[in-house]
């Protein structure tokens, strides 16, 4: 997929806050992802796809906010974000 996004400043804050999440949540954005059958899949190769997603931007951020404000696993949903990737590219 190609990214779309007219803006570029939207598309560096969007990554600069999946990063951010990430490794305030106590993960780096090299680990691995952790889902059976996929080793080698990390938080990074997740950021490098939702990127080429901007029209779902949106949707992941505030799906994502408002998980961390109920103190919910933000991981759990990144990892179901993950399982769409996989599915998405033929995995």
């Amino acid at each position: 997929m190609k990214n779309t996004n007219n803006n570029p400043n939207e598309d560096e804050t969007m990554r600069t806050y999946l990063q951010n999440l990430i490794t305030e949540k106590g993960r780096a954005i090299d680990d691995d992802l952790d889902i059976d059958g996929h080793i080698g899949l990390t938080y990074e190769m997740l950021i490098d796809f939702i990127m080429d997603c901007p029209e779902q931007h949106r949707v992941i951020r505030t799906t994502l906010v408002k998980i961390d404000y109920c103190n919910g696993d933000v991981f759990h949903y990144l990892r179901h974000l993950a399982n769409g990737m996989l599915a998405a590219c033929g995995y």
